[in-house]
């Protein structure tokens, strides 16, 4: 395989309330895993700019239409995806005023807003870890570094 050649372009949304600063998490359903996630979706050649998949993406995961604002982390992971092609990540910070319940689709069967410290010990996949920190960052330090436990 070609090593610039990436085969499916992918965004995450890392979402989060500053004020306390919370994160929302989520849980895939048991048939794919049962693991905690961030919104997350192929980017479709219809979408056209990746934030246009962010955008649907997290209104098909969660329901939210009203963001406060969506902060490009310039974080970029590359991976070989279950299809056993190349896919590329691209992950984003999206603020939303306050913590609200989401309208979980069929991808998900929990949420729960939890501090930074907690989302790193659930989420499944280090790049996910990751992600979260470099947010923190982003966001000026307004919280303390998470940590695995």
């Amino acid at each position: 395989m070609d090593e610039l050649q990436i085969d499916q372009e992918c965004v995450e949304g890392y979402v989060y309330t500053p004020a306390p600063l919370r994160l929302l998490v989520l849980r895939r359903p048991p048939p794919r895993g049962r693991i905690w996630v961030p919104v997350s979706g192929k980017v479709d050649p219809r979408d056209g700019a990746r934030l246009s998949t962010l955008r649907r993406e997290l209104w098909e995961e969660t329901g939210f239409a009203h963001v406060e604002r969506y902060l490009p982390l310039g974080w970029t992971v590359v991976f070989e995806g279950p299809d056993q092609r190349r896919w590329r990540l691209e992950a984003w910070g999206v603020e939303l005023d306050r913590a609200a319940a989401p309208t979980l689709s069929d991808e998900h069967d929990a949420f729960a807003w939890v501090s930074a410290r907690e989302a790193v010990h659930r989420f499944h996949y280090e790049d996910n870890r990751g992600a979260v920190a470099r947010l923190l960052e982003r966001l000026g330090g307004r919280a303390s570094p998470p940590q695995t436990r």
